[in-house]
C-alpha cells in the first residue's frame, strides 16, 4: 500500500525529515520526505500495510524537537523507485 501524508505542527527547522528517512529505511519502505512552503511536511510512505501504518504513528511524535499537530492522509499510488529518499 502507499499512503501519502501532509503532516502540520512545528515539523520545519526540527530535523524531522532526517528522522522520517532514517526511521522509514528502518523499516523497510519506500517513498520520500520533503519540505512545503507553508511550513508542514509531504511524504509518501510504501510498503505492507502495517508497516505503513507504524511509520504514520512513529510520525505522529517524530523526533524530539517536533510537536506535530496532525497528519492528514490520502491513498496513493506506489513509487517507481524503491527506497526512501529525502527531496527538496
Amino acid at each position: 500500500m502507499a499512503v501519502h501524508c501532509i503532516i502540520t505542527g512545528r515539523v520545519q527547522g526540527v530535523w524531522y525529515r532526517a528522522w522520517t528517512e532514517k526511521e522509514a529505511s528502518a523499516l523497510g519502505l519506500s517513498g520520500w520526505v520533503r519540505n512545503l512552503p507553508d511550513g508542514s511536511v509531504e511524504a509518501l510512505f510504501s510498503g505492507p500495510e502495517a508497516v505503513v501504518r507504524e511509520m504514520i504513528g512513529r510520525c505522529r511524535s517524530g523526533p524530539p524537537l517536533a510537536n506535530v499537530d496532525g497528519i492528514a492522509e490520502t491513498p496513493a499510488a506506489l513509487p517507481e523507485e524503491q527506497g526512501f529518499t529525502i527531496r527538496d
